[in-house]
């Protein structure tokens, strides 16, 4: 009985001992930085775009285009959490200056082939960039049209649920079960998000890594490594919500119902050349399913305050996201690294293209984005970008293309860590 005794105060304290040991020697530390996008722009706005009422034809302006003040820690070898906090569009549009939390997570994982999270993410599935990082994009802005519910039933792309993720081999997957945002406004006529009880929105992402492999610490995607980063990817992904569109309030009988189904597949390059250059390259095919003939204006940063006698609608809008197919592509070419002002800079052009084939239309959309980046020492800490956006106009009655406006910004782009 004594020895029993002994036998088991040894497997009592013997747990306690070896995690007090673990917990000395594993040292939680605590990341974190603020990065901010600023924007000085001129817009030709769209015809009929009105600012406080006044009719107005071109317009500059200053804002904050992103804040962000990311926090993460790794409090224990197989806990994981992560915070965002920060917004979009400050400008002299209104004058609040609020600061959200956008996400805020925890995850556990049982080895690199299995972790789960939960909490508010943008952890989805479909493509590449619907989960990309605003602070190493390549382009000025980033491909809008792959946030295809942002500001409907989610929050800058963000929502509540529960992911897996993991990397075995060469594969890295995601797959996530999120619960969309309620949504208040009653469609009318036309196919909407539907004010019903939001269904699970499903969503997946498989790519398969060729040389380097990336990454899947943070659900954001970089945009480009320019020369620090071996990288071939292809990626196949899916998304699906029941019941997620309607045509009308969903309390009534009359009301059809559709289901929100999304598929793409896509590439990403990233090579360093011999010459100490780097290309960046991008393709994608995207098929969006929103219900019939589903159609969205949307104006990055928009100056506008209403008006719009154009398709489009007001200020810097166009008919980015709906239902139909799209093709996305990007090119990059950093320079090597030289001497300008006697910084040590970065030269990227490069140039981005979304040409999609939306029912609701009756023409092509095409919309062309080219920009310069200038990357102190070659990273995106310090980045300064000059961007020209040119982008279709649609009349209102033929739903057909009769011009494009355009929209140069400088942006610059600077992180505190």
């Amino acid at each position: 009985m004594k020895r029993l005794k002994i036998v088991f105060l040894v497997f009592l304290f013997v747990p306690m001992i070896t995690h007090g040991q673990e917990k000395k020697e594993f040292k939680p530390t605590i990341n974190w930085n603020v990065t901010s996008q600023i924007w000085l722009r001129y817009s030709d706005l769209n015809e009929g775009s009105l600012i406080n009422d006044e009719l107005t034809k071109d317009y500059i302006d200053v804002s904050v285009r992103r804040l962000r003040i990311p926090i993460s820690s790794q409090i224990t070898p197989k806990i994981f959490v992560y915070a965002i906090f920060g917004g979009n569009n400050y400008s002299a549009k209104n004058n609040a200056f609020t600061m959200e939390v956008l996400d805020l997570y925890v995850e556990y994982s049982f080895d690199k082939a299995l972790e789960i999270g939960i909490g508010k993410s943008g952890w989805q599935g479909l493509n590449r960039w619907n989960i990309r990082s605003s602070k190493t994009m390549m382009g000025l802005d980033s491909p809008l049209f792959t946030l295809n519910s942002v500001e409907k039933n989610d929050d800058l792309g963000r929502l509540f649920g529960v992911w897996l993720k993991g990397q075995k081999g060469k594969f890295d997957y995601r797959l996530s079960f999120n619960r969309p945002l309620l949504v208040t406004n009653v469609p009318t006529g036309e196919v909407n998000f539907a004010n019903n009880r939001p269904r699970i929105k499903i969503s997946t992402y498989v790519k398969y890594q060729f040389f380097e492999h990336e990454s899947n610490k943070s659900a954001y995607q970089i945009g480009t490594y320019a020369h620090t980063k071996k990288v071939f990817n292809i990626g196949a992904g899916y998304q699906f919500q029941n019941n997620a569109m309607s045509d009308g309030d969903a309390k009534e009988v009359t009301t059809t119902f559709y289901d929100m189904k999304h598929w793409a597949i896509d590439s990403f390059l990233n090579i360093p050349l011999q010459n100490d250059a780097a290309i960046t390259s991008y393709i994608g095919y995207y098929d969006y399913n929103f219900g019939e003939n589903y159609i969205r204006n949307v104006g990055a940063n928009n100056p506008t305050t209403g008006g719009g006698t154009d398709f489009n609608g007001a200020g810097v809008s166009f008919p980015m996201i709906g239902s139909g197919t799209t093709w996305y592509m990007q090119f990059g070419y950093a320079f090597p690294k030289r001497k300008l002002f006697k910084y040590d800079i970065v030269i990227q052009p490069n140039i981005s293209i979304q040409t999609s084939n939306w029912d609701a239309l009756n023409s092509r959309m095409t919309v062309y984005d080219a920009a310069v980046n200038f990357l102190m020492n070659g990273e995106h800490s310090t980045k300064i970008t000059v961007g020209y956006q040119h982008r279709p106009i649609f009349d209102s009655e033929t739903i057909q293309q009769k011009n494009y406006k355009g929209m140069l910004v400088l942006q610059c782009q600077f992180s505190l860590r």
